[in-house]
């Protein structure tokens, strides 16, 4: 779960994103960046150009009728990005009118050379990640070999995201010109201001993107989920979900009960809060995780910050309050206003292990040259050095929300939650207020409120918790596994944003035995 890279009414405030960013390590250094490590194949080999997936007919005969011809449609795999293979699945645009216009969802599989049990599908959140990268460049990484044995592994870019079918909104210069504006939110004339830009962009998103903008939630989504499921010949789903994802799982499993296989979420977000309630606990959890990076940076050689953990964080706070009143210079020529400091601040407390590379970042950001926070923040953007966003996670992010949450946009409500976010906050609360600017003027109206997750299948789901996650807060996983009912809590004591593929043996191993083996941890399980 991420902030979103600022935008438009946006750059002085951070709405809460869910893409796993801490399930990776960053391998970012000052100078270059990329997300994920281990790109190549595991040495299976593509099928033959044109192999097509035969419909089984079962599976085929249980989809509800009007969307069997959805089921049994022929899913041609073709080999792709070396040794990986990849297909276009179509779905209808709108789950109530099936016979009507259709999209396509671009998958990835690594296919396992082991003895197959099926499909492991996975979504690495967002809302706005895209599954068919995270696979390319994670899934020999980030997923254990006993795992890659038994499953063919799938990403998938869920509808409205990067190759399905996408949000579009602006142009790349545009986007730079977006993230660098910035706005006293705080006062009448800078939210109106913020407000009218907002409303400009929501207007080119729907002049650009089309009809499908209107039905990119995640209700919606979890439809397509099982359409894949059904294409891969799969009775069961089984699934890893990572952060957003979890909501997309958890969705899922309360709309198809009896097609739950092994679901795994990880990073568990709770469905029955509100945006403002999530908002609330994600500032809170962004500032322990400031806290705990702050006291370790002091205890190693180069920390730039003195004195006490709370001093330090102070002189963070500071820092952020001289960029805000005379932005840092970058070696672009780009300049580093204080919410973009921030968005570089955050982005590195997803994984302890590039809680360095952050210190890098700010020694040379307190030395007055604000290069490596403005990389951080460009990472988050998905901006890479010659000036090209490579995703449209930012827009996706937020036209999803738009549709998954009801939100507060009346002026006196913001005001009044940017000053209890201060209070919860005092370095970064400011920074997530004024959510709702972003969906005040969206054309289209939620679709879902939030509420507890309803779950009646007989087939036992993980999730999986953090002690020191500040995207996702522990506390979301134990509320999640109650509202499942039928489920084990697996939760990791280290710091940073989910745990498989980045913590140590006993989740990694709980987990593998699970979907493996089918074997559940006991519930309440520490590691």
């Amino acid at each position: 779960m991420k902030p979103a890279r600022p935008q438009s009414a946006r750059s002085r405030s951070l709405a809460i994103g869910m893409r796993a960013v801490g399930a990776v390590a960053l391998a970012l250094t000052l100078a270059s960046c990329t997300l994920f490590g281990g790109g190549g194949g595991n040495g299976s080999s593509a099928p033959a150009s044109g192999a097509a997936g035969q419909a089984d007919p079962s599976i085929v005969a249980a989809a509800p009728a009007e969307l069997r011809s959805y089921y049994s449609q022929q899913v041609d795999w073709k080999p792709c990005e070396g040794n990986f293979q990849c297909a276009k699945i179509k779905v209808p645009l709108d789950y109530s009118k099936p016979d009507g216009e259709r999209i396509e969802l671009a998958a990835i599989k690594l296919a396992t050379t082991g003895d197959k049990k099926g499909t492991l599908m996975v979504n690495p959140g967002g809302p706005g990640g895209s599954g068919y990268d995270f696979v390319r460049d994670a899934a020999n990484t980030n997923i254990s070999d006993k795992v890659r044995s038994a499953y063919d592994i799938v990403g998938f870019d869920p509808r409205g995201v990067k190759r399905s079918a996408p949000v579009t909104c602006l142009t790349d210069k545009e986007r730079d010109a977006s993230r660098a504006k910035t706005y006293a939110l705080d006062t009448d004339a800078g939210l109106d201001e913020a407000l009218a830009d907002n409303k400009a962009i929501a207007a080119k998103c729907v002049e650009k993107t089309g009809p499908v903008l209107a039905h990119i939630d995640t209700v919606s989504a979890a439809k397509d989920l099982d359409i894949l499921r059904g294409v891969a010949n799969d009775s069961k789903l089984n699934y890893l979900g990572y952060s957003y994802g979890t909501l997309l799982g958890a969705t899922y499993a309360s709309q198809f009960p009896d097609n739950v296989g092994r679901l795994v979420l990880d990073g568990a977000l709770d469905p029955s809060l509100s945006n403002e309630e999530l908002t609330r606990d994600q500032a809170v959890a962004f500032e322990k995780a400031l806290h705990a990076y702050v006291a370790k940076c002091q205890q190693t050689s180069g920390c730039p910050l003195a004195g006490s953990t709370e001093e330090g964080v102070q002189q963070i706070r500071n820092a952020i309050s001289a960029a805000e009143a005379n932005p840092l210079p970058a070696k672009d020529g780009r300049k580093v206003s204080g919410s973009t400091f921030v968005s570089g601040l955050i982005i590195p407390l997803y994984n302890n292990d590039n809680w360095p590379i952050l210190t890098r970042a700010l020694a040379t950001a307190l030395a007055g040259d604000g290069t490596g926070m403005l990389q951080l923040a460009d990472f988050g953007a998905d901006r890479d050095p010659s000036g090209t966003y490579t995703s449209n996670s930012t827009f996706a992010f937020n036209a999803i929300n738009c549709l998954d949450y009801p939100m507060v946009s009346d002026t006196a409500s913001m005001r009044a939650e940017d000053q209890k976010l201060r209070q919860l906050s005092p370095t970064l609360g400011y920074y997530f207020a004024y959510g709702g600017s972003n969906c005040k003027d969206w054309p289209y109206k939620n679709v879902r409120t939030p509420a507890p997750v309803d779950y009646k299948g007989s087939a036992p789901i993980v999730v999986v918790g953090t002690t020191g996650d500040p995207a996702t807060p522990v506390q979301w996983a134990s509320s999640l596994r109650k509202q499942l009912g039928n489920a084990s809590l697996l939760t990791w004591k280290g710091e940073g944003h989910t745990a498989y593929g980045r913590s140590n043996s006993c989740i990694g191993n709980a987990v593998d035995d699970y979907l493996v083996d089918g074997k559940a941890p006991a519930d309440n399980t520490v590691c």
